[in-house]
């Protein structure tokens, strides 16, 4: 790995730390547990920051493998995780509860309160990650 690269990841991190320092109460707790929970369930994903604007400088947080896995979206009464390709992810658990009628994105919806069932995300993170990695089809040029 070369130290540009890493330089990348750290400074990733260090945006995403300033981002949840930068959120108040319930949004900040919420945040750091999806973003511990990511990050066990996958040792090895990158952390970005994507869609810096004037309107929200610390821009959003993307945690990367194989491409995105999910975004942290905040709001004012939500935080929101969607996932890149999450409408071809299982979810037996049901934790996507936000933009189920889209064709490739899902997400999950997490208000003040909201309980998350760490071991059903933890699986799905994995299964992102897995989608992500997968090889891909080869096509045929007949």
């Amino acid at each position: 790995m070369t130290s540009e690269i890493v330089e990348d990841e750290e400074s990733g991190s260090r945006s995403i730390d300033a981002k949840i320092g930068s959120l108040d109460g319930w949004r900040r707790e919420a945040l750091a547990r999806m973003r511990a929970l990511i990050r066990q369930a996958d040792p090895e994903v990158v952390e970005t920051v994507k869609w810096r604007k004037v309107s929200n400088p610390l821009g959003v947080p993307t945690w990367e493998h194989g491409g995105i896995l999910c975004t942290g979206e905040t709001y004012r009464d939500k935080i929101k995780l969607t996932f890149a390709r999450g409408a071809a992810l299982p979810d037996p658990s049901g934790l996507f509860n936000a933009g189920l009628d889209g064709g490739t994105r899902r997400a999950i919806d997490i208000r003040e309160g909201d309980v998350i069932d760490a071991a059903a995300f933890t699986t799905l993170i994995r299964a992102a990650v897995a989608l992500n990695t997968a090889p891909k089809p080869v096509r045929s040029k007949s």
